[in-house]
């Protein structure tokens, strides 16, 4: 076993290069996830209802929001490729069209925000937290252009395996982010005290403060010399399409992923403000656990995308188990902790929090992490294998499993549970647990298959006149 993982460690795509890639991503949206726990924390202390508030108008703001940074951070993949594939000219281009693609969400998230107060009557929550949710979910789409033109640019650094310079910009934005919170929510250092409506413009300012960092480092000279980051300035069609082509299935998948569960939790919400507030605790919780799932998943899909365009698709396949052996072992020992140690995870949220209310809420939240606790390694085997799938250009398989088992087996049956049989909390979140331990093995059995391996984004080069004569003396010695 010690000389297995030595050569697992040592090997190409194993434990130590994988580590190398993903550590800094890992920790980057451990920052952002660092940044949503304090964001929560002091919506707690500012109130019962808008933690209650946040989690439900922050999901339903994610939801459209989603769609568009699903298709933006495709953009990882393209450049991954393109550099595995020694064409470092067309990694500008395609980061490009990603950029476009971000100003046309700003657009439209202007316009959603004009919806706020209407979307939220139709919810139907208690009116005091439905004031809050309009507020939050409004200044949040004023928001939505900064955060994909983010989460575009860094797909220059993550595609091309510079996953420091990501880590570096992500917590200088998570650092302006919990500064502002302390300030706009509270009133401290001379800010207005906005409450909930300053937790959603402080997250504006950080994004928009990330953005203008990625793309000011993606302009630097060198950049602008080897991969085209200024001159591929110009739209590109056929480019445009293709991002369209494989990101829009991802796009969709991830936007019906979190419709799903933003259904579930305002389903939820109909069981009661106590109900809803455990439920906002236990996920955000387990955020801490997730999003560096995500930072390992951005780094399995870089190091597939590479090795595909260097035609080597048994290296990628190495790269992925060795992502999921460390994936497996890390939540691992995140379930334990959440079967064993709930209150620990808790214990920030009461530091001042007080009333009958909060202390129900945290006692449904101990049960609610035990629950995750089961579900956790199978979070795991679903992040890794679809990481693959996305990483080859799989988004179509995706998005369609993924929308027919999150209405199938989450949304239809928590609805019928809840609104025919008065079902308790602890029964929909068994139909979550099951959920998730569907789509890990479902999407096991898919990267089993071995589909993904012929599958490319990239268009084909062309062959020059040169090369087709060498090609057809090839062929003709080989006869």
């Amino acid at each position: 076993m010690i000389s297995y993982l030595r050569k697992r460690w040592r090997a190409e795509g194993g434990y130590r290069e994988f580590l190398i890639l993903a550590f800094p991503l890992t920790l980057s949206t451990a920052s952002w996830s660092v940044q949503h726990f304090i964001n929560r924390v002091f919506l707690t202390w500012h109130s019962t209802e808008a933690l209650a508030a946040a989690l439900p108008a922050g999901l339903t703001n994610f939801i459209f929001l989603s769609f568009f940074m699903g298709m933006a951070q495709y953009t990882n993949t393209f450049v991954a490729q393109y550099s595995g594939a020694g064409r470092p000219e067309r990694v500008g281009p395609a980061v490009w069209q990603g950029l476009y693609l971000a100003l046309l969400s700003g657009v439209l998230g202007l316009g959603l925000a004009s919806c706020s107060a209407p979307l939220f009557d139709l919810i139907g929550h208690n009116p005091v937290v439905r004031q809050e949710e309009v507020s939050y979910f409004r200044v949040l789409c004023y928001g939505v252009g900064p955060f994909v033109v983010s989460a575009a640019a860094s797909c220059f650094f993550s595609g091309l395996g510079q996953t420091w310079t990501v880590l570096g910009v992500n917590v200088a934005g998570t650092a302006i982010n919990v500064a502002l919170d302390y300030g706009l929510i509270f009133g401290n250092w001379g800010f207005p005290a906005w409450g909930i409506r300053g937790a959603a413009w402080a997250t504006n300012i950080s994004s928009s403060c990330t953005a203008l960092l990625f793309v000011g480092l993606m302009m630097r000279g060198v950049y602008r010399r080897q991969f085209a980051t200024l001159s591929g300035w110009r739209p590109d069609p056929e480019l445009f399409g293709r991002l369209l082509r494989f990101g829009g299935p991802n796009g969709l998948n991830f936007m019906l992923d979190i419709l799903s569960f933003s259904l579930f939790v305002l389903l939820v919400g109909r069981i009661g403000t106590v109900e809803l507030a455990a439920t906002n605790l236990a996920f955000n919780v387990n955020s801490l656990a997730f999003m560096p799932l995500i930072g390992g998943g951005i780094a399995a899909a870089t190091m597939v995308g590479q090795r595909l365009g260097q035609e080597r698709p048994e290296a990628a396949e190495y790269c992925t188990w060795t992502g999921f052996h460390l994936a497996v072992c890390y939540m691992g020992g995140m379930s334990l902790a959440y079967v064993l140690f709930p209150d620990f995870f808790l214990m920030p949220y009461g530091l001042r929090s007080q009333g009958a209310e909060f202390e129900a809420a945290r006692l449904l939240a101990v049960v609610l992490l035990r629950i995750v606790g089961i579900y956790c390694v199978f979070d795991a085997m679903y992040m890794s294998f679809t990481a693959a799938l996305k990483g080859a250009g799989d988004t179509r398989f995706l998005m369609e499993i993924s929308v027919v088992m999150g209405w199938v087996l989450l949304v239809i049956p928590a609805w019928v549970a809840l609104t025919y049989f008065a079902a308790s909390l602890y029964l929909l979140w068994g139909f979550m647990c099951f959920y998730i331990i569907s789509m890990g093995v479902v999407f096991y059995f898919r990267f089993r298959g071995g589909k993904w391996k012929q599958m490319r984004v990239i268009e084909e080069m062309p062959i020059v006149p040169a090369e087709e004569e060498v090609l057809r003396q090839e062929a003709k010695a080989g006869a």
